[in-house]
């Protein structure tokens, strides 16, 4: 390795210079910027502490180049680091469930807005709970409020019961390892699901990062995209609280069939509300009026 000093250091420059260039020949966007988040994860600093480092042990080239293949071979960014940012939290992540993604932070937004009274929620239900992550930022804004994170996916359910832990927030909510709806009973006053919802045509086109990386299950709608919302509408009366909201998240194009499922479940819509990219990302439903 060129550069290394009689210690077997070398300064950062050069390796991270390298790393770029491999990011860069394997087409990735940002290949520098990444290459910086990925040599800041291995020395377990932050960007502002990368820029202050004298030099790297050959140890830590190992385990930085270790992780620029991962990332040239189009692995996300939060696998190789095994955690990401949502809303005000750091959560855990692996390959058992999907990467939260800032979109979904548009359910967040939306639950704020129309409930800004924070003792108007006690009771937080999160269908496909996933990393957790929709259910433990509600819970992080409603302080008297306690929830329950279902996922049929054993991995994904510890997964989220671990992240609990790691908020302060397990002693406020159960993470369940169930078929959605299948072992809940009683009304919440907000109901979250992030579902599976690219139509199955689709899944060759997506991006290598996630058709590749990301579990297919989690992403996998049906013909049209819409199973999931077909089972889900169909449960939500009997899990809604009288004057609770649900909130779930859509993909492009399905704001124009979410309002036909939830007048078919007797509910209305309250809201669809666009995600920062102008895209419709969060439907929000409550019972229709009688």
């Amino acid at each position: 390795m060129k550069g290394l000093d009689m210690a077997g250091q070398q300064a950062p420059g050069p390796v991270l210079a390298e790393g770029t260039e491999r990011l860069r020949a394997a087409g990735l966007d940002n290949p520098r910027r990444e290459a910086r988040l990925l040599m800041a994860h291995v020395l377990q600093t932050d960007l502002a502490g990368l820029l202050a480092r004298q030099n790297v042990d050959m140890s830590a080239s190992r385990a930085f180049f270790d992780a620029i293949d991962r990332r040239a071979a189009h692995e996300p960014i939060a696998y190789i680091t095994g955690h990401a940012g949502f809303w005000s939290l750091d959560l855990e992540t692996s390959s058992t469930t999907l990467i939260p993604r800032p979109d979904s932070e548009t359910l967040i937004e939306a639950l704020l807005h129309h409930r800004r009274d924070r003792a108007s929620v006690r009771s937080v239900l999160d269908l496909g709970t996933g990393t957790g992550c929709l259910l433990l930022a509600a819970l992080s804004e409603y302080g008297d409020a306690w929830g329950v994170g279902v996922d049929i996916a054993p991995g994904a359910a510890r997964l989220a019961a671990r992240n609990a832990r790691r908020t302060g927030l397990a002693t406020r909510c159960a993470v369940m390892n169930a078929n959605w709806t299948s072992a809940i009973q009683g009304r919440f006053d907000v109901i979250f699901s992030n579902p599976p919802y690219i139509p199955h045509g689709d899944l060759a086109g997506l991006m290598p990062d996630v058709r590749d990386h990301e579990p297919a299950r989690a992403l996998d709608g049906g013909v049209d995209g819409l199973d999931a919302y077909r089972v889900l509408t169909e449960a939500l009366p009997s899990l809604l609280a009288h004057d609770g909201i649900a909130i779930f998240e859509i993909g492009i194009g399905q704001e124009r069939d979410m309002p036909r499922l939830a007048r078919q479940a007797g509910l209305e819509i309250l809201e669809i509300r666009a995600d920062l990219g102008g895209i419709p990302r969060a439907v929000l439903m409550q019972h229709g009026r009688r």
